[in-house]
């Protein structure tokens, strides 16, 4: 059993295997979920463990959480209760954010290469563009003759090798970009306003803490 096993991790509101978790209050139907941790004070009046199968409303994660622990009891499912909400949230972020994407006419991966190519504020080859995007280089060809026949970005020879290619955005790639951007920051804007800024700038260190091992860990893959 995976970490993540039992709800949506797809930004295009698609799902993965949902095993364990019935039709009410799992994540990705709209029901209300149950939280594993929120909760009832004990008489000293620090916070208690909610157990699993206790209702309450607003954490959809927590209720496949509870399921497996019925369903295996002897499995630590902690793990569940990271992992499983940093890709709920991500899906949910990315299903809204996707919108203005929608809207113009390009796919997530599309805006990734236009937006490695404004954030670097210079020219990439397509290698390049694959380290930039995590994509494979067959990926990102494909995606570039599409945003080329847009006139997004153009593309232009190495002088010194015919097998190389340059690609930087046009004037329309640009205006694309600027345009979505800040749109998409102010719906995060919007979410993250739920935590003041000491609780964002705590979970900011936390994710990234995480993120650095898992890049570390993936890159030692690679070697």
């Amino acid at each position: 059993m995976t970490a993540t096993q039992g709800w949506p991790v797809g930004g295009d509101g698609g799902t993965r295997e949902r095993s364990g978790a019935p039709g009410d209050g799992v994540p990705g139907d709209g029901a209300p979920g149950e939280s594993a941790v929120e909760g009832g004070t004990p008489g000293d009046g620090t916070p208690r463990r909610r157990a699993p199968g206790e209702a309450t409303r607003g954490d959809t994660v927590a209720a496949v959480v509870g399921q497996w622990r019925t369903v295996h009891p002897d499995l630590d499912t902690a793990p569940m209760e990271i992992i499983g909400r940093v890709n709920r949230c991500a899906a949910l972020l990315q299903q809204a954010e996707d919108a203005p994407l929608r809207r113009a006419g390009l796919s997530r991966p599309e805006f990734d290469l236009l937006g490695a190519l404004r954030r670097t504020g210079h020219e990439l080859t397509p290698g390049d563009l694959a380290r930039e995007t995590f994509s494979s280089g067959a990926a990102v060809t494909k995606r570039l003759k599409q945003l080329t026949e847009r006139g997004l970005v153009e593309r232009r020879g190495d002088t010194r090798d015919r097998r190389v290619a340059h690609v930087r955005l046009t004037d329309a790639g640009r205006d694309v970009v600027d345009g979505i951007l800040p749109e998409q920051l102010a719906y995060e804007s919007a979410v993250l306003s739920a935590l003041d800024a000491d609780r964002q700038g705590q979970l900011a260190g936390l994710l990234g803490e995480l993120l650095s091992r898992l890049e570390g860990h993936m890159r030692g893959l690679r070697v």
